[in-house]
């Protein structure tokens, strides 16, 4: 299979694009900037442009693209910046794909923020979309993914657990000193899913014809707290220092603290498991433990 990535020098793509290079794939990175070796192609999502072939010569795409969602303060521009890239990448690709062309098979990456704060309620894909500013995103950047010619399937990412960066490399540092702990009161649910696990259930998407939202999410959601717990011993560190709200908030602002620290979503993978998918790592616990 010849597979194009968008994002592809994200963790998530660059640990897709390893594993497909090992199982005998080809891969075509898609990046913005200067090409610097032979299985890369510029594309500039914001004028909706992929350079010659397009995507005329590959078997399927992978849309993993988009500003990261923390790293610095909710401004009206970085907002703007973080729906238009999600947006205009998916639409980029959309509008490149024929219904009767070589390629026949897109994944396109989204995100659990789509239900928004939901407390302690189980969820799945049946859920409809919640409220906020990140749910907004997710919902237009699955919106695009409706005019595509060719069957879809939409990623709805938790968070990943690596060494690399995802949900733990903010943190490690922090955690690693022994000043790490929970948020807020710990009680918000942590849908995560560890870096294996995604790349694995990527692929498995890939070969299936699984069409439409799906959690990628691990088996087991915890609070907050016990992630913190789990985290902490993991590492051998105490984790008894609440973190400093008051000063995130001077940092990265009001919204960003509500809806990307304190907000919970407690996500099952109802579509992934009912499809066949079996997961490496059912606890936070064995997922921590792989790292090394």
């Amino acid at each position: 299979m010849r597979v194009a990535i968008g994002g592809a020098t994200g963790l998530l793509g660059t640990a897709l694009s390893r594993s497909l290079v090992r199982g005998g794939h080809e891969v075509v990175r898609l990046v913005r900037g200067d090409l610097n070796a032979s299985d890369q192609r510029h594309w500039d999502p914001d004028a909706g442009r992929i350079d010659s072939p397009g995507l005329d010569d590959v078997d399927a795409v992978v849309n993993l693209a988009g500003t990261p969602i923390a790293g610095a303060r909710w401004t009206k521009e970085r907002k703007a910046a973080i729906r238009r890239s999600r947006v205009t990448s998916t639409l980029t690709i959309v509008t490149s794909l024929a219904p009767d062309g070589r390629c026949q098979r897109f994944l396109n990456g989204s995100a659990i923020g789509y239900y928004g704060d939901t407390g302690t309620a189980f969820l799945d894909e049946r859920d409809p979309v919640g409220r906020g500013f990140l749910a907004e995103v997710v919902s237009d950047w699955e919106a695009a993914v409706r005019h595509s010619p060719v069957p879809s399937a939409i990623l709805r990412t938790g968070h990943v657990l690596a060494r690399e960066g995802g949900y733990l490399g903010p943190q490690w540092m922090l955690f690693r000193a022994g000043l790490g702990g929970r948020i807020g009161n710990g009680r918000q649910f942590l849908s995560w899913i560890s870096l294996t696990d995604h790349v694995r259930a990527m692929e498995f998407l890939l070969g299936s014809d699984l069409t439409g939202p799906v959690n990628l999410v691990g088996p087991a959601p915890v609070t907050n707290a016990a992630f913190t717990r789990a985290f902490g011993r993991y590492l051998g560190r105490p984790t008894v220092l609440p973190m400093p709200l008051p000063a995130v908030r001077m940092l990265f602002g009001r919204e960003f603290v509500r809806e990307a620290l304190l907000s919970g979503q407690r996500v099952l993978p109802a579509r992934l498991t009912e499809a066949g998918f079996t997961f490496q790592h059912d606890t936070v616990a064995e997922a921590l433990a792989a790292l090394g």
